[in-house]
Formats: C-alpha cells, structure tokens, sequence
C-alpha cells in the first residue's frame, strides 16, 4: 500500500503507528495510516486484518 521512500512499518510491526496519516479526521478521533491501519485518539488501533488493540496510553508518572 505504501508507495513512500523509505517505505512506511508494516501494519504487524512494533513502529506501525510510525507510518504516514493519508487521511485524517480529529474532528471524529481517527487517522488512516499508510500501512492501512486505523489509530484512535484514546491510542485503540483497528488493524486491516479487522483485530482490534486496545487502547495503550502511557501510565501516568508520579514524582
């Protein structure tokens, strides 16, 4: 799908949320990434396989 130089992570790799946004929609929460997944803006991620992952926002850090 990607047609970038160097080529966008693949959707099953570790850096996929690392691919370039080809359509974003903030107003509605989510971006279509290159690699053809989807990101939320609570971290979820819908993957083009149809799996869903679970939001995976960093813990807060206490001092």
């Amino acid at each position: 799908m990607c047609t970038h130089t160097p080529k966008c992570p693949t959707a099953d790799s570790p850096e996929a949320e690392a691919a370039r946004v080809v359509a974003g929609h903030p107003e509605q929460g989510w971006s279509l990434l290159c690699n053809g997944v989807v990101v939320f803006e609570d971290t979820g991620e819908l993957l083009p396989d149809g799996r869903a992952i679970a939001p995976h926002r960093p813990l807060a850090i206490t001092a």
